[in-house]
This record gives structure tokens, sequence and C-alpha cells, in this order.
């Protein structure tokens, strides 16, 4: 069980300029490295102020050189938006610029802003990444290989560049469509999800939908390998509590709207932030998130851990325009108190995990 950090280098207003946040994001990541977290996670995004980062990888290469020991993650590749051949190269580079710390992180991503701009519909973005995994598996896994389906054709090729880590880095898929889920599991993938604004209740619903896909499947849910991004922030102080809740408000509303097709973009690429309908209040935010004082953070982040069971738990404190000095110590917190009591606390009292070793006998 470990612990990491999501960076979205969101671009609130342009006070702040995109150096200065991708900046921010290095200093972020050097300070995760040094506090002994797990993994950083970089975002992908295109064509707004939702996130600043449009290569995760190049993102990776980078940090790679100013940290020794935490590892680096996509958060996510769209792989629909990348040639098979590149981003299989571009992966197995970085994995060695890396000395092998890279994860990868896969999905099929959602904004048709950033789809259509790229030329891509979004309609394929499904079959697209079930046969891009398909090329990744083949291509880092294999001396030389093929493919030919649907959307992607590849000759005979061998990929010059070869990962450091094998038989491929870890790959992370994020998503809980069932036949992602599936996929993942067949292949013994890792599952990253997102707890979005709910709370152990919607996290017991996801726990329960991966072992279901998981017995099908013939493994044992137990093994699934997990991981859990969260909105969190602790502090014993109210008023950066409050600011964060409105920073994370702003973030779901630029989310929704961008998924739901209905942004309003000004000053050429800022999203203008609107009221969306059925959107949880602030307080409803607080009661379901893991944001408060810091014991009440530690009481959820532990039952969390126990209701998910996940093997890395990715919290984000980067929202909007929350304060860059605010940021680093709020990862002190949680490098020196939150983590190593959570930590202690699993351990004295592991999750349960089901025994499923009769049904798959039966099976």
């Amino acid at each position: 069980m470990d612990f990491g950090i999501f960076i979205l280098m969101q671009q609130r207003n342009k006070h702040k300029t995109s150096h200065q946040i991708l900046r921010d994001a290095i200093e972020q990541t050097r300070l995760a490295d040094e506090l002994g977290f797990g993994a950083a996670w970089y975002a992908e995004h295109h064509f707004s102020n939702y996130g600043m980062c449009s290569s995760p990888l190049t993102m990776i290469a980078h940090c790679a050189a100013v940290t020794r020991n935490i590892r680096l993650g996509t958060g996510i590749v769209v792989a629909p938006l990348y040639t098979p051949a590149r981003l299989i190269a571009d992966v197995a580079m970085v994995d060695q610029l890396s000395n092998g710390r890279l994860n990868l992180g896969i999905g099929s991503g959602y904004q048709q802003f950033e789809f259509e701009r790229f030329g891509v519909s979004l309609e394929s973005a499904k079959g697209r990444t079930f046969e891009m995994l398909d090329m990744l598996e083949a291509g880092l896994k294999e001396p030389k290989f093929s493919y030919d389906g649907a959307y992607y054709q590849q000759p005979m090729s061998a990929i010059s560049q070869r990962a450091v880590q094998r038989p491929m880095p870890p790959m992370w898929i994020t998503s809980v469509d069932p036949a992602f889920l599936s996929r993942a599991v067949k292949s013994d993938h890792h599952v990253f999800v997102s707890g979005g604004d709910g709370g152990l209740e919607k996290l017991a619903g996801t726990r329960a939908l991966i072992d279901k896909v998981a017995t099908a499947e013939g493994k044992d849910p137990a093994g699934v390998q997990v991981g859990l991004l969260r909105a969190a922030y602790a502090s014993n102080n109210k008023d950066e509590v409050e600011s964060y809740l409105e920073c994370a408000r702003y973030q779901r509303r630029i989310a929704v709207s961008l998924k739901r097709r209905t942004a309003q973009i000004a000053d050429d690429y800022q999203v203008e932030e609107g009221i969306v309908e059925g959107e949880p209040t602030l307080d409803e935010m607080r009661a379901l998130l893991p944001v408060g004082d810091i014991d009440t953070v530690i009481e959820r982040v532990v039952n969390e851990i126990r209701t998910l069971k996940p093997v890395h738990y990715c919290f984000q404190t980067q929202m909007g325009d929350f304060d860059h000095a605010t940021m680093l110590r709020q990862l002190e917190v949680w490098g020196k108190v939150i983590i190593p009591t959570v930590q202690q606390e699993i351990a004295n009292d592991p999750p349960h995990r089901p025994a499923v070793q009769s049904e798959l006998a039966a099976a």
C-alpha cells in the first residue's frame, strides 16, 4: 500500500502563466520524492485551461531527471489521440530515461472538444483504445510485431527502444466500464478508479463491480491491483479547507461542462465556470470526501482503503488556483503525519479481501 499525488496543472485564470504552473508541478514532484511518496501522476489535456500538460510522457522524462525514487505516471495517456508506433517507442524511451520508474496509465478520453481538434471521432474512442492496448502489449513485449485491426494497421516492425521494466512497464487502465475492467483483469493490469464526488457507498459499489468482473474472468478478486484517485485535503485551518472545496467545485464544473459538451470558451482557451445542474453543495462535498481537519481525513482515508482495498491511494491537492505554497505544506502534512498514521492503522487491522477460491474451483 503506497500513496501518490495527482497533478492536473490547472490554470483557473491567467494571473499564473503556463510556465509557472509547470514549474510548480515539478517542485511538487520533487518534494513528494523527498517525502517518500510512491508515485506522481500527470494528466493529459489539450486546448483549454482545464489542464496545462499536453504530454505527460514529456513531463515524466523531465521529472525523472530531478527525482530519485518516486514512480512517475501518465494519468492518463489519451490513447485514441496517438499514433500507436510512436506511442510505443515513446513509452519505452521514457521508461529508459526514468530508469524503470514509469507507470503507464491508459484511458480512452471523454472530451469532445479535444477529439474534434485532433480529427478523431469520440465515438470511436473505445474501439481505438482496445486496439491500442493490444499494440502496446505486443510492441513492448515482443522483439517485433504486426497488427491488423479495424482502426490501426502496422506492418511487421521492431521498436528499437526497449523498456527497462520487463515484460513491460505496469499498465494502469482508468475506467469502470465493465469491458475495460475485464480487459485489465484478464491481462493482469492495474485498475485505476476515481471516487469522484462519492463517499464509501460509491467505493463499495466499485469494489463489488471489480470483484464481479474478476470472478467472471476466473481471477481471484483479491489479486486485482487497484489504484484510487481522490480529491483530498487535510487542515485544521477551516478557511484553507473551504478554499480547497471551492476549487474542487470549480474543477468539477469545468470537467462536467467539457464532458456534456456545454463548455463556453472565452479568451482563447479559458473555459467559463458555470453552475452545473444537480451539483453537490460544498457541505455535501465536505461530508463525502476525505476533506477536513487532520483527524477526520485520517479516519476517512482508512475507511476508504478498507472499503475499496487498493494497493495505491492517490490524492489531488492541486485544483483551480489553489495556492502553491499551501499545496507544498499540504504534501508535508501527508508525508509526515497522515500517511504514516494511515499505514500504521491499516497494518494493525488490514482490509479483509473476499475468499473466492471455492467459486473459482467450481467455475
